[in-house]
């Protein structure tokens, strides 16, 4: 089929796909979960032999594209923007190797933070590695865009990060593909001195890297997804990504007559926006996020003529809007309307069933004779567990944090210093830190929720399902306080015994608190049935 209905998610992996790519490597995170879903659930993808498990980690991830891409193969890798934050190392040193097959970086940012801790531009990442980066505006230039930036990433032998953010992650449109090409033939590089990062090669990689600069802010200035949408008046609008489909919204609906300048390929090509801006008095920079660009157009060009998220014509937080450019750009709009109470947004809470409420209830009774009932939590849908009526966890910063996090409380003397985590986020992140507490010999309790699934991103394999206790026991805690149990009403009295004694103990425990997730068991007990 040449034209099918995708969210913005499945166009990024089809087009990856048509590109040929020979794997793609992804930690699951929303809204960046459906592009590695996808590709493992395509026909295509199997018939071509596509590697498409996921990894650990995103540096895991990230390291395993970049040695496909050292192999001579195309690969993609996915994340959401925090999972930047894990792959940066690599991500940031890949910039000074270069590639040899293409790469792309595909990154979700959250702006509004629907799912997340921040709301990050990873703009700012590409800028910071001063490699090129592709912002789509719809589904159709996202597929397009993912096809050019493997040509584009072979062209230049960089790495290219593509951005894009929830509303185009998570929305559908109908995308016209084009013929798909072969895989890249395996051909590992023959340049080895790039790859080694010692110092001597290091600063020759950089150099070259400042040298490409120039012909990367070339690509930009004749880029096909940069252009001009003419119109009349001494006002302007700049637009970047998706905020271009807001503008254009804007401009039709209010049959308003002002000229547009897209952009979507990066680094920012520098004459193209001197010959647009300087024909006009105002210009209304509007780009998703941090206001990465309009702080350098400011600096490139100068204060006077520029609005946008630091002047305050455009909000600094949250998500663009057609209402909130509208009113930048000086239209009236009706849109005090109140929310019906049945639509009105509603606090999140755990599935009915949830082994996690068990669990809670435990951990709450366990610390009866601790009322200030310091835990530390982290990332998964046990976080919810800091919410009414469990009020069971007093953090969540990032992911693996509730262990070390617990590790310095306990340092600082702190007892009983709790955490708990999920199965796949302790192979993400936990592992490590638990090292930190077995070779300190912390008075730590590890709570490790194992409901067989990254559930709360919709049931992906965890990493180390029938593991966690070989791993404990490998790292160094002691067998006899490494604890399973089954979080179910009729374990209740047990499992608090269970945890008080664990709570007691000077040096590091875990518990594996195992039963499957109610969504996992309830999908494959249909599956069974079938």
């Amino acid at each position: 089929m040449n034209k099918q209905l995708l969210l913005g998610a499945e166009a990024i992996a089809q087009a990856a796909l048509d590109a040929g790519i020979s794997g793609v490597y992804a930690y699951p995170g929303t809204p960046s979960t459906e592009i590695t879903q996808f590709i493992q659930q395509s026909s295509q993808a199997r018939e071509s032999g596509v590697r498409s498990k996921w990894s650990v980690n995103e540096k895991t991830a990230y390291e395993a594209a970049l040695g496909m891409s050292y192999a001579g193969k195309r690969a993609l890798v996915c994340m959401k923007h925090v999972g930047l934050n894990v792959a940066a190392d690599a991500f940031m040193n890949s910039a000074i190797t270069g590639v040899h097959g293409g790469l792309v970086i595909v990154v979700a940012d959250d702006p509004s933070m629907h799912s997340s801790q921040n709301e990050q531009d990873s703009r700012v990442y590409g800028k910071f590695a001063m490699l090129p980066v592709v912002e789509p505006a719809n589904q159709q230039e996202t597929y397009d865009i993912v096809r050019y930036a493997f040509d584009l990433s072979e062209d230049v032998k960089l790495p290219v990060l593509l951005r894009i953010p929830t509303r185009l992650s998570h929305s559908r449109a109908v995308v016209v593909r084009k013929e798909a090409i072969p895989q890249n033939q395996l051909a590992p590089t023959q340049e080895k001195n790039k790859w080694i990062l010692l110092p001597v090669n290091a600063r020759k990689g950089y150099q070259s890297l400042l040298e490409k600069q120039n012909q990367l802010i070339n690509f930009s200035e004749f880029s096909k997804f940069n252009k001009i949408v003419s119109g009349t008046g001494d006002r302007a609008v700049i637009a970047f990504g998706i905020a271009y489909n807001y503008v254009m919204e804007v401009v039709r609906t209010y049959n308003l007559d002002i000229p547009v300048l897209k952009l979507s390929q990066y680094p920012l090509p520098q004459e193209k926006i001197r010959g647009f801006t300087e024909k006009y008095k105002e210009v209304l920079i509007a780009e998703e996020g941090y206001p990465v660009y309009e702080e350098l157009l400011k600096g490139f060009f100068g204060n006077a003529k520029f609005r946008g998220r630091l002047d305050g014509a455009l909000p600094r937080t949250g998500e663009l809007s057609p209402n909130v450019l509208a009113k930048a750009l000086g239209v009236k709009t009706n849109d005090e309307q109140t929310i019906p109470s049945i639509v009105a947004p509603r606090p999140p809470m755990l599935c009915q069933g949830c082994s996690h409420r068990d669990l809670f209830d435990t951990i709450v009774q366990a610390m009866e004779s601790h009322p200030q009932r310091h835990v530390f939590g982290d990332i998964g849908c046990y976080t919810l567990g800091a919410l009414s009526p469990y009020n069971a966890i007093s953090t969540c910063v990032d992911m693996g944090a509730s262990i070390t996090m617990a590790k310095g409380a306990a340092d600082a003397g702190l007892h009983p210093a709790v955490a708990v985590i999920g199965d796949s986020t302790f192979t993400h992140s936990g592992i490590t830190g638990l090292l930190d507490a077995v070779n300190d010999k912390s008075a730590v309790t590890v709570i490790i929720s194992d409901n067989g699934t990254t559930a709360m991103t919709g049931g992906q394999d965890s990493s180390g399902s029938g593991k966690y206790y070989d791993i404990c026991k490998g790292i160094g805690v002691d067998e006899d306080h490494i604890r399973e149990i089954v979080p179910l009403k009729r374990n209740f009295e047990e499992n608090v015994k269970v945890m008080k004694e664990e709570f007691e103990y000077d040096g590091v425990s875990v518990i594996i608190s195992q039963r499957e997730c109610v969504q996992t068991a309830v999908k494959s007990k249909k599956q069974k049935g079938k």
